[in-house]
């Protein structure tokens, strides 16, 4: 029997219910996968709230896992049993311990990337490509804002922008925070439930303010966000941990320096099978390098789903958090 997690309603983490299911049997174009490692992530979150609607109710959250293919459809002839593969993609239902996935949504693993290591990194790495890669193509000696830089996206997002030769200047809450993110590429770290964070921003760079910020936390950010950039720089707004940014006056933009604002989702950019297996290769390279280290945090047995999101949503956790089947 396939163990999957099933929310019946939308709610809190406790809504999160481990169940025993048929194992699917792969269409046409799809494959089985006995999965080992599954990403958890805050769009996770989104979909068990109903704040992303999900296909129907009840219904398996998820949108990352790694493992092995154990059969192939019909029409399936670039995977077979026995291959490693991972994915970060819709459709949803990652948390489960067999499922049927789209061949053409499946990434094949290299040699030196783990299980472990890819449910850790492939939406979150992914997501970084796009945002320093895709939705602006950072430069050596740019600056940039990264909140929630110990957080999953934050770790691998500071360190490829610090080896592409940006300053890189990180928010967190709290010292221990401050202290990962540093060992992780940020040039700077601002405490930001203690320090004025656009005030530090404009010091830190001499009054111009930042090319990019990169802002996954939503409604306690956007105003020093929007206060931090140069003139003509762009507020990437990705994320929403702490509620949904208030609405913005258009002329705002033009009154703080003719910015620009954009809501990008990494879906849109991985959308073809060229520009998905393209920006897996960056991620595996810049791992391969040594650019990219995975902090891979905390672990959960699948059936603790519950949990894990829990510490998710209280901010306890630091880069990726993965359940284990």
């Amino acid at each position: 029997m396939n163990q999957t997690i099933l929310v019946h309603a939308h709610g809190g983490p406790e809504q999160l219910q481990l169940a025993s299911v048929d194992t699917p049997k792969p269409g046409a174009g799809e494959v089985l996968l006995k999965q080992t490692h599954i990403g958890v992530n805050f769009i996770d979150v989104y979909f068990r709230t109903g704040l992303y609607p999900p296909p129907a109710l009840p219904f398996t959250p998820g949108m990352e896992a790694a493992g092995e293919v154990i059969a192939v459809g019909a029409g399936v002839d670039t995977l077979s049993p026995g291959q490693r593969v991972a994915y970060a993609t819709p459709p949803v239902g990652a948390y489960a311990s067999e499922r049927a996935m789209p061949a053409d949504r499946l990434v094949p693993l290299p040699d030196h990337i783990d299980n472990a290591a890819a449910a850790a990194m492939m939406l979150r790495g992914m997501t970084a490509h796009m945002l320093l890669h895709r939705v602006i193509a950072i430069q050596p000696g740019d600056s940039i804002l990264v909140h929630a830089a110990a957080g999953g996206v934050g770790l691998i997002l500071c360190q490829w922008a610090a080896a592409i030769g940006a300053t890189v200047i990180g928010t967190v809450g709290n010292a221990e925070k401050a202290a990962l993110a540093k060992a992780h590429g940020c040039t700077h770290t601002l405490l930001y439930d203690q320090q004025d964070v656009a005030s530090e921003v404009r010091e830190l760079t001499q009054g111009q303010g930042v090319r990019a910020v990169y802002d996954s936390v939503g409604a306690a950010t956007l105003a020093s966000s929007l206060d931090s950039l140069s003139k003509r720089g762009l507020l990437v707004s990705f994320g929403q941990s702490s509620g949904p940014p208030p609405a913005i006056e258009v002329g705002v933009l033009a009154r703080k320096g003719s910015l620009f604002l954009t809501r990008p989702t990494l879906f849109d950019y991985i959308d073809t099978r060229e520009s998905l297996l393209a920006a897996a290769e960056a991620l595996f390279a810049g791992v391969r390098r040594g650019d990219i280290h995975i902090h891979a945090g905390a672990q959960y047995p699948l059936s603790e789903a519950a949990a894990a999101h829990a510490a998710l949503e209280s901010r306890q956790t630091t880069g990726s958090t993965i359940l284990i089947v």
